[in-house]
């Protein structure tokens, strides 16, 4: 997976995000759907669309699908949802590799959802729905991004070329040479007009992306704290230029009222709000526009809604005057489909152990990052960042940057890079990512110290209300 292409632009940066890849799924079952014109996508039935989303899952998803078995791995979960819409969003350059697992773990106790693409086609038995046929035509013929659209319909994925894939490679302001990710910002505003078709009674509304975690026991125990009768705009936050705006990767998340208000606006300004968006490159910052325009402004979820997975989550750390130790956490970014069926494990076997109501970023540190796992690692890179210059005669190695780090007293972990000869040393205590070459050590002693030091920090769960 690729970092953050707007982490750089956080007026507070709470988290180290790098460069790394995981294993994907190799057994798909993806069948294309002719696309529909925007009349007949106006005209459709809302039960019809939301079956297509709800649905028990097929046998090409889970082995079991009886709602005995369905009962056992989602508890209560489906009764308490079910005034909660949720839209999964992603493009026909990803969604082969990352929907599968998002429907064979958490979506499945999900009882109203959708899959909303760029593209139409049945992923194991659930359909994705083309939601840029809610963009008017004037813009689909004068935006230059609609032609890796266009071209997308009429040969289909397996018609693309190398060049329609793109250079998957982040920078400052995105995947610029990658097609399907300049088309994404597109699909913001008109999902949310989707969702309001779908299910327009629901209280909450939730956006997620295909690569975002979502633990929606403790999200659901967050809502119900929450009045969706007032207008809510949550999620991480984020900056581009003046606009504050919930990061996508993260999750949005929008009250009833917050919904309607924005798609009132939306279908009184939809060509302004279309030229708005052809002028930005992050569709996640043109919804905060729109909310804007309706007087609605984000409220931080940070750090219940984070920008990264687990293992880059800083959890002693502070930011935005908060420490994310005693929070629930609702949801994470950057989960490889490994991840997230780790992480899915985990999450089933916390609650259903009948133990616990609640996942704090203290229970994920101590049972899922820490976990006695934390020695000595090889080609692993823990993400240590402050650099290590040894003067003669000392000569870089693993052992060099272990002892350096056991004289600091400071320093909990260090990393050395066998291919560049560097060292670097962390104040702080990360899991980290699987790199080639790097070894990467903790200081366990140390580690455990200020583990010790937190164990009984949280007398009360700490929520973000406003």
């Amino acid at each position: 997976m690729l970092g953050s292409p707007r982490r750089w632009l956080l007026i507070v940066s709470p988290l180290l995000t790098f460069t790394f890849l995981y294993y994907v799924f190799n057994t798909y079952d993806a069948t294309p759907v002719a696309p529909k014109t925007p009349d007949q996508w106006a005209q459709m039935e809302e039960e019809h669309m939301i079956l297509e989303g709800t649905q028990a899952p097929v046998e090409s998803v889970t082995p079991s699908t009886s709602s005995t078995d369905q009962e056992e791995r989602c508890g209560h979960l489906r009764h308490a949802m079910d005034d909660v819409m949720v839209i999964l969003k992603t493009g026909a350059t990803e969604s082969l590799e990352k929907v599968p697992v998002q429907l064979r773990t958490g979506l499945q106790c999900v009882p109203h959802f959708a899959v909303f693409s760029d593209y139409e086609e049945v992923i194991h038995g659930v359909r994705t729905y083309d939601v840029l046929q809610n963009v008017t035509q004037e813009t689909l013929d004068r935006e230059p991004e609609f032609e890796f659209y266009k071209h997308l319909q009429e040969v289909g994925r397996e018609g693309l070329t190398g060049e329609d894939w793109g250079d998957d490679t982040n920078g400052p302001f995105g995947k610029v040479n990658n097609p399907g990710w300049k088309l994404d910002k597109w699909k913001f505003l008109p999902m949310t007009a989707g969702a309001m078709e779908l299910m327009p009674d629901a209280k909450w509304y939730i956006f997620i992306e295909a690569d975002t975690y979502v633990v929606w026991q403790n999200l659901i125990n967050w809502l119900q704290h929450l009045d969706h009768t007032r207008s809510y705009y949550l999620g991480s936050p984020m900056q581009i230029g003046d606009t504050l705006f919930a990061y996508g990767g993260s999750g949005v998340i929008l009250s009833n009222k917050a919904m309607s208000r924005l798609n009132a606006h939306r279908a009184e300004a939809q060509e302004e709000l279309e030229q708005m968006t052809a002028t930005e490159w992050a569709g996640d910052c043109v919804l905060a526009k729109a909310l804007e325009e309706t007087n609605l402004f984000l409220t931080w979820a940070w750090p219940m809604m984070m920008t990264s997975g687990p293992s880059e989550v800083d959890h002693f750390s502070e930011a935005y005057g908060r420490q994310p130790w005693c929070f629930p956490v609702v949801s994470y970014h950057h989960m490889a489909p490994g991840d997230i069926e780790e992480f899915w494990r985990f999450d089933r076997g916390w609650f259903t152990s009948g133990k616990n109501a609640l996942l704090l970023h203290a229970d994920v540190y101590r049972e899922f990052v820490h976990d006695g796992s934390l020695a000595e690692r090889e080609d692993w890179d823990n993400l240590s960042g402050a650099e290590i210059v040894f003067e003669e005669p000392t000569v870089p190695s693993v052992d060099s940057c272990a002892d350096a780090c056991m004289m600091n007293r400071e320093c909990l972990q260090y990393s050395f890079n066998h291919d560049q000869s560097t060292c670097k040393h962390a104040a702080t205590t990360l899991q980290g990512v699987a790199s080639n070459g790097t070894s990467s050590g903790w200081n366990t002693r140390r580690v455990q110290k200020l583990l010790n030091t937190f164990q009984s920090s949280c007398p009360e769960v700490q929520y973000i209300f406003d």
